[in-house]
């Protein structure tokens, strides 16, 4: 998929990576850090203030390497991924099929996902069956399978089992993680909010490029 990803480009196919980051923490350190000197990095202050936390979801587009659309809030639950991807759909009406890359979680293979696909797909409620007994509803294992169909506008892609780190957003978040989280001063939630938007506008000015993905799938 990662590899296809620039030629369905050109029909008008998005690709997407997506993935959650958790209890991002705005902690404001309660000291300045001491500055570096001639045979010194750089000290943290040890003390720090915590307040709260939020949970991103991130979309990393395979083919531009940029980060669209991304949402936050206090929680991750299924309806918070439901709206987030619908919000990432309705960024791009044009789009003749989407492509969403994401890992095992049990909202990434929810009831909510498969019931908004089906209405897209105009199929009728009553076809799906009963969530934990019948039909595709059943389990997390059919769910995964009617949102994996290729004849859908809408198409999910599971990473393996235990291999969440093949999907792309995974580097990007580990970026953010790098470059802004681990030394950031975050003096409230909003303050929080406000720099990551600033540095995901940044990166995909100056930084963004696709992943030169070399995994092959053989050991």
């Amino acid at each position: 998929m990662y590899r296809s990803a620039r030629e369905r480009a050109k029909q008008g196919e998005r690709t997407i990576s997506m993935d959650e980051l958790t209890g991002v923490q705005a902690v404001e350190r309660k000291h300045p850090d001491l500055p570096m000197q001639p045979g010194h990095v750089l000290r943290r202050e040890f003390e720090y203030i915590r307040h709260g936390t939020l949970t991103w979801f991130i979309n990393f587009d395979v083919v531009s390497g940029q980060v669209i659309e991304p949402s936050w809030g206090p929680t991750r639950t299924e309806e918070d991924c439901l709206a987030h991807l619908k919000r990432l759909v309705e960024s791009d009406p044009h789009a003749t099929k989407w492509h969403i890359m994401l890992d095992n979680l049990n909202t990434h293979q929810s009831e909510s996902l498969v019931l908004w696909v089906a209405e897209r797909e105009e199929i009728a409620v009553e076809t799906l069956g009963v969530k934990g007994k019948s039909g595709i509803l059943c389990s997390m294992e059919s769910r995964a399978a009617f949102l994996h169909d290729p004849a859908h506008q809408i198409v999910f892609h599971h990473t393996p089992k235990h291999a969440s780190w093949m999907n792309q957003v995974e580097i990007w978040l580990s970026i953010l993680v790098r470059k802004l989280l681990k030394r950031g001063n975050f003096l409230s939630r909003d303050d929080l909010r406000t720099q990551i938007l600033a540095f995901i506008a940044y990166y995909n000015t100056t930084m963004a490029k696709p992943i030169k993905w070399t995994y092959t799938g053989l050991a």
